[in-house]
């Protein structure tokens, strides 16, 4: 996701960004870098929230706000685009997704995108079904060692039918 970003910043250029499951940052920060007016990063992990702000600085960019609490299931906040990557490794977190991301969409008309390296989980969700591929990135052979074998990563632009 960050990748796609970078290379394509009128994605995120003037839109509000929720980059849900944040982990280190790195797609707040590609969104931040390319120009997207409002970014929050959410992780629920507070050592997430530690090391966001540490790759800001690293980066030389002012933090942006980053919420640790469990956001999924909440109201849909009005955000132009909200960024996920690999979340999909537990069902009832994916069926928690795939009902809160609909109902996002639903009533906010919000974008959404979702990076996947292509695990079981994902690829057998039934969210998978309304799916759209928008690129496919080869991953460097130091990340497929440390990822069993996994050979690319996609962008999938999540556009859930209207039933």
């Amino acid at each position: 996701l960050f990748r796609y970003i970078l290379d394509n910043p009128c994605v995120v250029k003037g839109r509000s960004v929720l980059d849900l499951g944040s982990g280190c940052g790195a797609t707040a920060i590609a969104a931040v870098m390319s120009g997207a007016s409002q970014v929050l990063a959410n992780d629920i992990d507070p050592i997430a929230g530690v090391a966001m702000i540490l790759n800001c600085e690293l980066n030389h960019l002012t933090p942006f706000p980053i919420t640790i609490k469990n956001i999924i299931n909440s109201e849909a906040g009005n955000w132009d685009l909200i960024v996920l990557g690999d979340m999909f490794y537990d069902e009832q977190l994916a069926d928690g997704l795939h009902h809160w991301l609909r109902k996002c969409i639903r009533i906010q008309q919000t974008k959404v995108l979702i990076g996947d390296p292509g695990r079981h989980q994902f690829l057998s969700h039934r969210i998978h079904s309304q799916l759209h591929k928008v690129i496919e990135y080869s991953l460097p052979e130091y990340t497929r060692q440390e990822n069993n074998g996994l050979t690319s990563s996609i962008v999938w632009s999540y556009q859930p039918s209207n039933s």
